[in-house]
């Protein structure tokens, strides 16, 4: 059996789909994680697992997250979940548009990525943190590659259009 590899111009494209195809995996599989705490009491729980792994329940902060942690109302975290979700499904699909190389998934994860940027880089100045500095630096450069890709692959495009329309 010959096993053929992709052209080397299409790995870029394949990290991406993975990428984006891992995140969205993800987040489905959070989104339906947090449906498991319904009607639980979520910060007896968190103070177990944190017992469990050593952390002192007499830390401040882990105090105050317990605190927190004791205010999430159901549907707090309905709403977490759908929303978590939404974006489960919305990467998925760009993940897999991607690997079966659509164009439309294509515009679709530059559209869904960009329009975390600002996010990305509003929080990266709130709270410094660099695997926030890296994650903006992968959809900087994901989103960046797409455009070049769809600017260069746009002529071609067109051109079959017009030598494929009939002439009138």
């Amino acid at each position: 059996m010959i096993v053929t590899s992709h052209p080397p111009e299409n790995r870029p494209l394949r990290w991406i789909a993975g990428y984006t195809l891992g995140k969205g995996i993800l987040f489905l599989i959070l989104a339906f994680s947090v449906l498991g705490f319904l009607h639980k009491d979520i910060d007896a729980i968190v103070a177990n697992w944190i017992d469990a792994a050593g952390g002192s329940l007499e830390n401040d902060n882990v105090a105050a997250l317990l605190a927190r942690l004791d205010v999430v109302t159901d549907g707090q975290l309905k709403a977490l979940s759908a929303v978590t979700f939404v974006l489960g499904t919305v990467f998925v699909t760009e993940g897999v548009g991607l690997f079966f190389k659509k164009r439309w998934a294509e515009y679709l994860t530059v559209v869904v990525t960009a329009s975390f940027i600002p996010l990305e880089i509003f929080e990266s100045f709130r709270h410094f943190g660099p695997l926030k500095l890296v994650l903006l630096a992968i959809n900087s450069l994901m989103v960046w590659y797409l455009v070049r890709t769809l600017r260069r692959e746009q002529a071609p495009h067109d051109l079959r259009i017009m030598i494929a329309a009939p002439a009138e």
